[in-house]
């Protein structure tokens, strides 16, 4: 039996294309027939029985083309541990079309890709209620809401159970203590004290504790226990044990018809309490995502017909003028039309210092205006602003799983049956060869057993982690686009940078005006006049060096090119000639000693020497480069502090790599590589080894980003959703890249100490639950003391990873060039 499936596909331009698909089509396994029509831009695919549409998407992807896929977020209730993620992944992995499943435990979300011809969204839903879990749509209600509502039920359940819980407590430990035995049972019998301890506990294990029997008989229909099944078996053995030991006791041997209701109570009342904890701690993890919606504007000043209207910030739409008065946040992103002001854009950039901005200045949405009116026109509104892809990376990253959490996922999803295989044995070891009362012994070990070795702490400890560090990294102006790049950067030991836009401006910048003859403002007011006749990069750097110091440009005639060589024009009655020194000798002008010894010094300084002559005579050197970003020799020493190797990859010439180099303290130099060669080059450090992170705008060097192991793409704040790069840098300031490896660093090395309590925990208490120390001193751990432990287990890794919020950015580095040191330089094209 089969059945076909409707796959649109983007990116097919010709009949090979065609070809290509259905060649990758065809060698999927269960794949038995394929077509593809360019016109209407799908593929037909016949599939066997029991095959999944979704692998196809990967195969279409793999051929270079993009399959239409649905994209869906699914708040989903009740997962605990990390076998309820792995449950659910591979619920929905099993279902036909699914392309990839994603569960992360601390944001309680399923993110999904799927084909909508083959599985629909209801379908998904459904799977995720059969496999014993609570699936919601976006539009019930917000996620701020479902965690109040969670936080609000939690709260009030563990009241409850207090309320009945500590007077059987009381009970159960006068029945310990000689003199509060004595009043008990002059009252009433020790069997009335025990009916009272099971009418206390009855509303604990079944209307507090529900919780655990709804999604633990959920998940023992499913052949999947997890957490809710231990806590459900664990408390069910307590309590149902205790009734039949109140109910018929002659069942029992000699001195084993004991009462554990106050374990059952206790044990369903710690466990609620250290949940209730734990959602607490959750909800700080994200406080990130929380204060960047809190940015956002509820309201805008939109002028209309020359009125000023407030409307909320949904009905502003593109080219809306809209008025920001001082002190206002800016509701959405626009260009500044009137006014000029200072804004706090702090919250894109890390940058406290406040920014001018005047007409034609770009403004972002959610950001500060200190102390003019501005108005501006609305460029971007809604999901499209700069806050909301902030928000929608930083989401992205605390979703996506990195590798080290796959594995946990792995573990957890059969740890829980290995811990019920281990009760049992440990049950049928004391019943059969323990002392006497050996069921009563083998009833204790089992429940610890069953309580110390719940998952809990397993699948909190990496997104908790994430979620913390990718929310720290929005704060210093690092956007960690992936979550596996948290994890990756810090195993990174090559960082290779990009040089013109990174290391430097991007843009040619008059450097350097050395006057020879005349005065300085004068000869440099004539050059700036002729200069701006050119539309050349160098001549509009002039010109703004010369608009920067205030200068009024003269009138010009008689101008003249030649081209590769210099211009010629007549300025306020003088002649004057700007060119290179080969349009100097061209024109008899000498320049003398000391004007080339000082040429071939900018030179050496990555400086573009050019020449200006006055009625004949030279006049003055003028010097334009790309100049370095300010931080970029902190940045480039910090790293290397931290231990990393650090490189250039640039397409320039030796002599200018090697200028910017010396300059910046980067000894190793890629240098005259061709754009479609930087990727090759990343390629083959990866080949040899190393790790990398390679550094670029994300535009011309998006192939080497996406080589890398780690891409980092500079932003700019207005200009962050930069596809090409894993983690983005809101700032051009280099300085990110060392606090994002240093708070990468710290990261993992929080995930990996919340691992080694979560496994080292389990592996160390799990023996001691069966009673491992009793022969030799014995001890053996009492069930509530077990569900107490459990409960820590988790608040502790939420706490470890809680952590990360007090880290600090790096104090930069020493410039090593106070101390005249000049790195040596490796090269290689």
């Amino acid at each position: 039996m089969t059945e076909r499936v409707d796959i649109s596909i983007r990116g097919m331009s010709c009949a090979s294309c065609v070809g290509r698909v259905e060649r990758a089509l065809k060698k999927q396994s269960g794949v038995t027939d394929a077509q593809v029509n360019l016109a209407t831009e799908k593929a037909t695919v016949t599939f066997e029985e029991h095959a999944n549409p979704g692998q196809v998407a990967h195969a279409v992807e793999e051929a270079g083309y993009q399959p239409v896929v649905e994209t869906a977020e699914i708040p989903i209730i009740g997962m605990t541990c990390g076998s309820c993620v792995s449950r659910v992944e591979r619920t929905l992995e099993k279902l036909p079309g699914i392309v990839q499943a994603s569960v992360n435990l601390t944001t309680q979300k399923a993110f999904v890709r799927f084909l909508p011809a083959a599985v629909t969204l209801p379908r998904i839903h459904h799977a995720i209620r059969d496999a014993g879990y609570e699936p919601q749509d976006q539009g019930e209600s917000t996620q701020t809401e479902r965690e109040d509502q969670e936080g609000v039920q939690l709260r009030n359940k563990v009241l409850i159970a207090a309320l009945f819980t500590i007077p059987v407590v009381i009970i159960a430990m006068g029945k310990m203590i000689p003199a509060l035995e004595a009043i008990l049972t002059s009252i009433m019998p020790y069997r009335g004290w025990m009916s009272i301890e099971w009418l206390l506990t009855t509303p604990v294990q079944f209307y507090a504790g529900a919780r655990f029997y709804r999604a633990g008989y959920a998940e023992l229909r499913h052949a999947n226990p997890g957490m809710n099944s231990l806590v459900m078996i664990g408390s069910s053995a307590a309590y149902f044990y205790s009734v039949a030991a109140l109910l018929i006791p002659g069942f029992f041997p000699a001195g084993t018809a004991e009462s554990y209701f106050e374990a059952a109570a206790v044990i369903v009342t710690l466990i609620l309490l250290g949940r209730y904890f734990e959602h607490v701690a959750k909800g700080r993890t994200s406080e990130a995502i929380k204060k960047l919606l809190q940015l956002q504007a509820k309201t805008a000043r939109v002028i209309r017909d020359g009125d000023t209207v407030e409307v909320p910030i949904e009905a502003v739409v593109p080219g809306d003028r809209i008025l920001a008065r001082p002190g206002e946040r800016i509701p959405v992103d626009g260009v500044v039309e009137e006014g000029h002001s200072y804004v706090d854009e702090s919250m894109i950039s890390g940058e406290p210092v406040p920014v001018a901005k005047q007409k034609d200045a770009e403004v972002v949405g959610g950001t500060i205006n200190k102390n003019g009116a501005l108005t501006f026109r609305a460029t971007r509104v809604g999901a499209d602003t700069v806050l909301s892809q902030i928000v929608k990376m930083v989401e992205s990253a605390q979703a996506e799983k990195p590798p080290i959490q796959k594995l946990a996922d792995k573990i957890a999803g059969i740890f829980v049956p290995i811990v019920l295989a281990i009760a049992v044995i440990t049950f049928a070891v004391w019943f059969g060869f323990g002392p006497a009362p050996a069921l009563s012994f083998a009833f204790v070990t089992t429940v610890s057993v069953l309580l110390i070795a719940c998952p809990c702490a397993m699948g909190l400890a990496t997104p908790t982690a994430i979620m913390v560090g990718t929310g720290k990294g929005a704060e210093m102006g690092v956007l960690f686009r992936k979550g596996a790049a948290l994890e990756t950067l810090a195993k990174v030991d090559t960082i290779v940078l990009d040089k013109t836009g990174t290391l430097t401006m991007g843009r040619p910048e008059l450097t350097d005006f050395v006057v020879l003859e005349g005065q300085e403002n004068d000869v440099l007011r004539w050059v700036a006049a002729v200069e701006a006749q050119s539309e050349h990069p160098i001549a509009e750097a002039i010109v703004r060096g010369a608009k920067d110091r205030g200068l009024d440009l003269p009138s010009i005639s008689h101008f003249q090119a030649e081209p590769g060589f210099g211009i010629e024009a007549e300025v306020d009655g003088h002649k004057l000639n700007v060119g290179a020194d080969r349009y100097m000798s061209r024109l008899g002008i000498e320049l003398g000693k000391k004007a080339e010894e000082r040429a071939n010094a900018l030179a050496r300084e990555a400086k573009s020497p050019l020449y200006a002559a006055v009625d004949g005579k030279l006049a003055a050197i003028i010097a334009v480069a790309d100049p370095l970003k300010e931080g970029s020799v902190e940045a480039i020493a910090s790293l290397q502090e931290q231990g990393l190797n650090v490189a250039m990859l640039t397409g320039d010439n030796r002599a200018t790599a090697e200028a910017i180099a010396r300059q910046v303290g980067i000894q190793q130099v890629l240098a005259e590589v061709l754009p479609d060669q930087k990727a090759n080059e990343i390629k083959r450090l990866r080949a040899d080894g190393h790790n990398t992170a390679f550094v670029g705008d994300g535009i011309n060097d998006a192939p080497a980003l996406a080589q890398a192991d780690v891409g980092i793409a500079i932003g700019t704040g207005t200009d962050i959703a930069i596809e090409a790069g894993d983690v983005v840098l809101m700032r051009g300031d280099l300085r990110g890249i060392v606090n994002a490896t240093a708070l990468s660093k710290r990261t993992r090395k929080t995930i990996l100490s919340n691992f080694a309590w979560a496994y080292g925990y389990n592996v160390a208490l799990i023996p001691v639950a069966a009673g491992a120390l009793y022969p030799f001193t014995g001890f053996l751990l009492n069930p509530i003391l077990a569900a107490a432990a459990m409960s820590l287990s988790s608040i502790f890794v939420l706490t470890n990873s809680l952590r990360l919020r007090r880290f600090q950015p790096q104090e930069n580095a020493p410039d090593p060039r106070a101390n005249n040191e000049e790195p040596a330089l490796e090269y290689s094209a």
